[in-house]
């Protein structure tokens, strides 16, 4: 049966590494369709996407890859099957209501499985769009038992990805380490800038002239996760916090669904804390 798929792979630098990945792909009858490469000539490291289309034997392909590229290498193969996220809020709608259209009217080529929520405030928007949701209060648990019930029922949907859409709490370690580089989330500002609460208030107190938001897969340390996308808008003296915030929701939704994109499409690698997007 014929598929599409696509090879991810990145190893250490050496030469002919284009040639020896795409002669293995051509002994194996598998037509390439796009590709795309990068070295990280600091770090002396090799990345490269492909979208390969034929008859796979995964098992074989994979070891006759792994042979042939340096130690250390690490190849990917992923169906370009439609993916399936679970998405994360509390209150704030803008986030969530971008990704609900974007998916009705396919300028997101995904599955919302579900919505959880720690309020119920947007059940009714979630389900104007026949997606489940839930309510997972934080009220008289603690962190732990709350995060240990939202990544059960998390689970029970088996998503590609987790979506933070303006989730405000922050989540423990055991739950991010159930996820890696699987949770994406939306921070309201140009990182490295005004690390956690109230970094429109943060930026008004500086008198910035830019805004902007981040979206990046989550860690174990405060919004310092791999960056996946970020964007700014320009601001001045007339805008109070209150302003800034409300025109820093365009830019936050506008990033989290280009990274969602990327991430569905398979074009982010995650390397040493940053991430190579091809």
């Amino acid at each position: 049966m014929i598929e599409n798929k696509i090879l991810l792979t990145d190893c250490p630098d050496d030469k002919g590494l284009i040639s020896k990945i795409t002669n293995i792909c051509y002994k194996h009858q598998l037509n390439i369709n796009h590709n795309n490469e990068f070295v990280d000539f600091e770090t002396k490291h090799f990345f490269m996407r492909t979208e390969l289309e034929g008859i796979f034997n995964e098992e074989t392909l994979l070891t006759d890859l792994k042979s042939a590229l340096p130690q250390g290498a690490n190849c990917r193969l992923i169906s370009s099957k439609r993916k399936r996220i679970v998405i994360l809020v509390t209150k704030e709608a803008h986030c969530i209501g971008d990704i609900l259209m974007k998916t009705y009217y396919g300028g997101l080529n995904v599955e919302i499985a579900a919505v959880i929520g720690n309020h119920d405030s947007l059940r009714s928007l979630v389900e104007r769009f026949d997606v489940p949701f839930h309510c997972i209060s934080h009220e008289n648990l603690t962190r732990v038992e709350h995060d240990k019930r939202l990544a059960d029922k998390i689970d029970e949907y088996q998503p590609d990805y987790i979506v933070l859409a303006k989730y405000m709490r922050v989540l423990n370690p055991e739950f991010v380490e159930r996820y890696p580089n699987r949770v994406i989330n939306i921070h309201h500002s140009f990182l490295p800038a005004f690390i956690g609460a109230r970094p429109y208030q943060q930026a008004y107190e500086r008198g910035v002239k830019i805004i902007g938001a981040t979206a990046h897969f989550i860690n174990n340390e405060l919004d310092q996760g791999p960056i996946i996308m970020q964007n700014v808008i320009n601001v001045d003296h007339t805008y109070s916090a209150e302003a800034m915030m409300k025109a820093g929701r365009d830019v936050e939704k506008t990033v989290l669904s280009r990274a969602l994109d990327l991430a569905l499409h398979d074009r982010i690698f995650v390397f040493q804390n940053k991430t190579i997007i091809l």
